[in-house]
């Protein structure tokens, strides 16, 4: 049984606890197994750049953050596109596959990561995928692995700067991780009180956000915290076409490191309090994996090899309710799992006073 495999895209805590549970599940299943690691994500496929695995390279690294194969962003849109020297990519993937003799090839990644995966399906390679993102944007699972880890550094961020902000009477900004989904803010912000959250999801108005602003300070409050995901958007840019809101970001990157620092500037305009604004960045992705993510990727990974031993290829392994199980690829494939306004934990979080600055 020889099996390839690759951490393509951003890195997140549990990417080698996965790849433990795979190897480990496989080792434990076959007398005979070879585990080819692809440097670098889908380059090292595409370059043919791998090392024969040992098993002992999967002992010690459920608790180790990153990725021991490493990792880097080949962007699904462009992998139809030849490389500087005319290299077709797909068909030198399909190539490495082949001149391996791989029976199965395991990826670990997000959204771009996985058309790549389904697309090499379609290829006629056999391919399991398994959820990688911070973001727990992937359709088809109910969590992604490395969401929980980062949840709790951001919730820690946004703790320590509760002291600080009450001790100084300030407003205080903490910009959380999340382009496209809010599902990280809202969780780390309903996780560690923060009086106000912002999501891509659900557009803010200034107005609405000064007016809980002021009512906390008139309840007596000295100071107030905003989760705020990086890709919040105001309703009035919501209302922009692609065209002009990508005009208006570049004109803002002019002035403004992120959507954070306008927002902060415009709060000290509108109500003369002051603003600090805090941004974790990528310490969110780093560090090890927190007890639940190590138990997740085990077990995702033990199922990968249960898909591999019956031959089950296309498919994405995904947690649904308490329940590891084997989604096809053309199901979910392309499709974002975003916040939904209407869900219960924002329902919940606004009974209990959090304004996500809408209304």
């Amino acid at each position: 049984m020889r099996v390839g495999m690759l951490t393509s895209g951003g890195d997140c805590q549990a990417l080698n606890a996965t790849m433990r549970g795979v190897a480990k599940a496989l080792y434990n299943m076959y007398d005979d197994v070879e585990i080819i690691g692809f440097e670098d994500g889908y380059r090292g496929l595409i370059y043919m750049d791998y090392r024969i695995m040992k098993s002992s390279d999967f002992s010690g690294i459920l608790t180790v953050g990153g990725t021991i194969l490493g990792t880097s962003r080949t962007p699904f849109k462009e992998i139809r596109i030849p490389d500087e020297n005319g290299l077709d990519k797909v068909a030198a993937m399909k190539q490495t596959y082949a001149k391996l003799k791989l029976d199965c090839l395991v990826v670990l990644g997000g959204n771009g990561s996985q058309k790549t995966a389904n697309l090499l399906y379609e290829e006629g390679l056999n391919v399991i995928h398994l959820p990688k993102t911070i973001d727990n944007d992937l359709f088809g699972t109910d969590v992604t692995f490395g969401f929980q880890s980062a949840i709790n550094i951001a919730t820690e961020a946004i703790d320590c700067i509760h002291t600080t902000a009450s001790s100084h009477g300030r407003v205080f900004i903490v910009e959380v991780m999340g382009h496209k989904v809010g599902w990280l803010t809202l969780y780390a912000g309903v996780a560690s009180g923060a009086d106000i959250i912002l999501l891509p999801e659900i557009p803010y108005d200034l107005d609405v956000i000064c007016k809980a602003l002021r009512a906390r300070n008139k309840a007596g409050k000295r100071f107030s915290i905003l989760a705020v995901a990086e890709g919040a958007i105001s309703k009035e840019d919501a209302a922009l076409s692609k065209k002009d809101y990508k005009k208006k970001l570049e004109e803002r990157a002019a002035i403004y490191p992120s959507v954070s620092y306008e927002l902060g500037a415009q709060i000290t305009k509108a109500t003369g309090q002051e603003v600090r604004v805090t941004v974790p960045g990528h310490t969110q992705r780093g560090g090890e994996p927190c007890p639940y993510d190590r138990v997740l990727s085990t077990r995702l990974g033990a199922e990968a090899a249960a898909l591999i031993a019956k031959k089950k290829f296309g498919y994405m392994v995904a947690y649904i309710g308490d329940d590891v199980k084997a989604v096809p690829l053309k199901d979910v494939v392309g499709k974002l799992k975003t916040v939904d306004p209407e869900c219960n934990m924002v329902k919940e979080a606004r009974m209990v006073g959090i304004s996500f600055g809408d209304r």
